[in-house]
């Protein structure tokens, strides 16, 4: 996600963090290189010029200038601006009605259907019970499509090609308290079917999502402007892991003034996040999103760090705890997301690649005994053959694995101490 714009940003602030103190022309020197990174990270012109210019009002000054890390006060700044021109704050579904009604509507091929789905499951999560329903008589087998993802994601599924008043009195009858209403995608250039003005007209649906593809960069706010007459009250961003630039997220928001509630990260049901302005300027600019992970981590793999927490919070991490966190982080999502989120991590390594770090040391920890899991400092030159015979990988690879388990156990007892070791970095799964 944002892959060229991050690391272009990254060594933006690096050079300017190596020069010391900054004078004026170093910082309009830094704002004319972040314009151009923004620029080519398919950002609308008038979005970067703007936030540039706010930086650089409050950044040629003496808080900046005469600060004892002033590349780090400018960071903030740009961070600052970034997050403000993203919407601010976080904004939450408006569930207010009996049922609430959540109407997506959205040009073709921008992941409607699917967001609908994984909609469906992100509020069936967190207490809702959400009927989906398919109002789309224009795509073949987009009846089909729907009701698939309702059965993959646990919720009832109901078709409604005439209208969607028979849906709402099953909702009700069947206690169903949030109606999901998926809508044909619109052909670029064309306004929205008549039926579905009608449609969000007469029921007035607590939000209106426009589904737009992240894809398309700065293009999806023009795109947006053809669905602002049914009354859309914010959007949804698809494909942002494809995304490696970052423009329809830096646009969207600013140019439409509708705030993004949610983005897609993936093509599974879990892959639906909601959108948090600071997070995710956060991750733009290489800071990593450490809540995010341990959110993510707490709601797709709960169980399988229950048995962990109590150590972690005393300080203490085993080989059993280790292998947990690697099994949860498999559970969790894609392994490249998830380590992008801490801060520092570079990239380059596929999924594919982490997957079969992970399957080898998952390998590793299963070949030893009880005893050496829990006390892995007896694991001495001859264990380790042993390991390495069971698992079919090399000493060398047992060794890699335990040192960084070692690094990650340090990490935790400080942490539990209150502060983390000058130049600790996260452990590097390869």
């Amino acid at each position: 996600m944002f892959e060229s714009l991050t690391e272009r940003l990254t060594q933006i602030f690096k050079g300017l963090g190596g020069k010391g103190k900054l004078s004026e022309a170093d910082v309009r020197a830094g704002l004319r290189e972040i314009r151009q990174a923004l620029l080519a990270a398919d950002v609308h012109w008038q979005v970067a010029r703007d936030l540039l210019r706010r930086v650089e009002e409050q950044a040629i000054g003496s808080r900046v200038l005469n600060s004892l890390t002033p590349s780090q006060q400018l960071l903030a700044i740009v961070r600052q601006e970034m997050t403000a021109v993203m919407g601010q704050s976080a904004r939450a579904l408006n569930l207010s009605g009996r049922p609430a009604v959540v109407l997506l509507v959205g040009p073709g091929g921008s992941g409607k259907t699917t967001t609908a789905g994984k909609l469906a499951r992100y509020l069936s999560r967190r207490g809702r019970r959400p009927l989906l329903v398919c109002c789309d008589p224009l795509r073949p087998a987009a009846s089909e499509q729907l009701s698939i993802l309702a059965e993959r994601v646990g919720v009832p599924f109901r078709e409604a090609r005439a209208g969607v008043e028979d849906a709402l009195r099953e909702a009700k009858r069947t206690l169903r308290d949030v109606v999901i209403v998926d809508t044909p995608g619109v052909p670029p250039g064309e306004p929205p079917p008549d039926f579905v003005v009608e449609l969000a007209a007469r029921h007035k649906p607590g939000d209106v999502l426009l589904v737009l593809d992240a894809l398309t960069g700065q293009e999806a706010a023009r795109i947006a402007e053809a669905f602002l007459p049914l009354g859309v009250t914010g959007t949804v961003l698809t494909k942002l892991d494809g995304d490696a630039r970052g423009g329809a997220a830096l646009s969207v928001p600013s140019r439409t003034g509708l705030p993004v509630l949610f983005v897609g990260v993936g093509e599974r049901p879990q892959d639906l996040e909601p959108f948090h302005p600071a997070r995710m300027a956060d991750r733009i600019l290489g800071l990593g999103d450490l809540q995010g992970l341990v959110e993510k981590l707490e709601e797709e793999a709960a169980e399988e760090l229950a048995g962990t927490a109590a150590h972690l919070r005393e300080g203490m991490l085993t080989l059993e705890d280790f292998l947990a966190q690697l099994e949860a982080m498999g559970k969790a999502g894609s392994l490249s997301q998830l380590l992008a989120r801490i801060p520092g991590f570079k990239g380059g390594l596929e999924d594919p690649q982490l997957e079969r770090d992970l399957r080898r040391n998952r390998a590793i920890i299963q070949s030893m005994t009880l005893e050496e899991r829990r006390n892995p400092h007896i694991i001495g030159a001859s264990r380790k053959r042993r390991i390495a015979r069971g698992s079919g990988t090399t000493v060398q690879e047992v060794n890699r694995l335990l040192a960084q388990y070692e690094q990650a156990r340090k990490l935790v007892k400080r942490m539990r101490r209150g502060r983390i070791p000058p130049g600790l970095k996260p452990f590097d799964m390869g």
